[in-house]
């Protein structure tokens, strides 16, 4: 496992080294490292590591959902007020609408499978989005009308939507009956696990500033504390949103010590860098390039239309802010990049046995390679231009 693990970090900083020199993202390079040395091309990995490769990647989703919350001032998130709440689950409900009326014809799918799809291809990569928009609120760009803020929370909390109507497309594919209770649970875990974030995460901060706790310590602590938030999705009864609990600790520890969330802030960055590049190259190597032999026209067609759509979802939400075009254009292609929800269920329905799992496969792997990429190279390139910054940051 050691081997496979210098391999990851070795090409995955070659490639992203080689993709920055031609100005692509670096996280392009990374995925493509994943291919190469993963099990569908070279298979330099150890099979040990591919086992735990989903847990890994979350691990590494985690750090960088911790991250966002210490950066994440919940002031300047208000000023987005209606905006971020549609971005939550409009954007998606768009591009799953467009799916379902595009795939019958494109692919010859069912409605019923069509919405299976567009529940695995129509969920945002926080992945790719989240560490971007840090890096705006960092450099001051949009935070004036909090437009990085907006995105940050809404990307963390479309993931728990559109992960819920897969599960209810995917037992209705399978004859299973659907409890509507499934529809109620949105909203429940996305508050439960707010609240529940923010009350941890206020208890952190008290706790650390009274027992003068090292910053390294604390660095353990609220890591551990996001695994444990973690793991309690899967295992409690309730609905629980573990990722959006995650983020929340941090933003409610930079609301009540903003200097221990700097501290905190600093230590997360650096951390960031090892988890970028396993979670990127693991998304690689997760990726069935095999099954594009089957890809055709079409399913690259859909993916684009799809994205279409969720454009114009994204437009909807903003239309009643006051943010100008440019500002508008640039909430629409930030909100275009794919990866890790594709990879970690677009398989699935194939493992299930439905009639539509490669189909759904080879069109997650289409939007891994299209979107991820591209979406990011969209926002590095556009931010500077169609963002204002903040001219009284130091």
């Amino acid at each position: 496992m050691l081997m496979s693990v210098a391999i990851i970090m070795l090409s995955g900083l070659a490639m992203g080294w080689v993709c920055r020199k031609i100005r692509f993202p670096a996280l392009f390079g990374m995925i493509i490292a994943g291919i190469i040395v993963g099990p569908y091309a070279l298979d330099l990995l150890d099979g040990s590591i591919l086992g735990i490769s989903a847990q890994i990647r979350r691990a590494a989703l985690i750090i960088i959902l911790i991250r966002a919350g210490l950066k994440l001032d919940l002031a300047d998130l208000k000023k987005a007020g209606r905006s971020a709440l549609l971005l939550c689950f409009l954007p998606a409900c768009f591009e799953m609408v467009g799916v379902v009326i595009l795939a019958p014809m494109f692919l010859g799918l069912s409605y019923l499978e069509a919405a299976i799809l567009g529940a695995v291809v129509g969920a945002v990569s926080p992945a790719v989005v989240v560490p971007r928009m840090i890096k705006l609120i960092d450099e001051g760009y949009g935070v004036e009308k909090g437009i990085p803020q907006m995105i940050l929370a809404g990307a963390s909390v479309d993931d728990v939507f559109v992960i819920v109507l897969f599960t209810t497309f995917t037992n209705l594919g399978r004859g299973e009956s659907v409890s509507w209770m499934s529809f109620a649970g949105i909203p429940i875990s996305i508050v439960l696990g707010a609240a529940v974030g923010i009350g941890v995460g206020l208890l952190c901060a008290v706790a650390f500033a009274r027992f003068r706790v090292a910053t390294a310590v604390q660095v353990i602590v609220v890591l551990s504390i996001a695994f444990v938030l973690d793991w309690f999705e899967s295992a409690a009864l309730i609905p629980f949103a573990g990722l959006i609990a995650t983020m929340a600790v941090g933003a409610a520890v930079r609301r009540r010590d903003s200097a221990a969330a700097v501290r905190l802030s600093a230590i997360f960055d650096k951390l960031w860098v090892p988890a970028e590049i396993l979670l990127f190259v693991l998304v690689g190597a997760s990726v069935a390039v095999d099954s594009l032999g089957s890809a055709g026209l079409g399913a690259i067609a859909l993916v684009i239309c799809a994205l279409a759509f969720r454009m114009v979802g994204v437009l909807v939400c903003v239309a009643a802010s006051p943010l100008d075009f440019g500002e508008r254009l640039f909430c629409m292609l930030a909100y275009t990049p794919k990866a890790t929800v594709q990879a970690a269920i677009g398989g699935l329905p194939l493992a299930m046995g439905l009639p539509c799992g490669m189909t759904v496969l080879v069109v997650s792997v289409i939007a891994i390679l299209l979107t991820a990429p591209l979406g990011a190279f969209a926002i590095d390139l556009t931010y500077a231009k169609l963002l204002k910054k903040r001219e009284d940051r130091p």
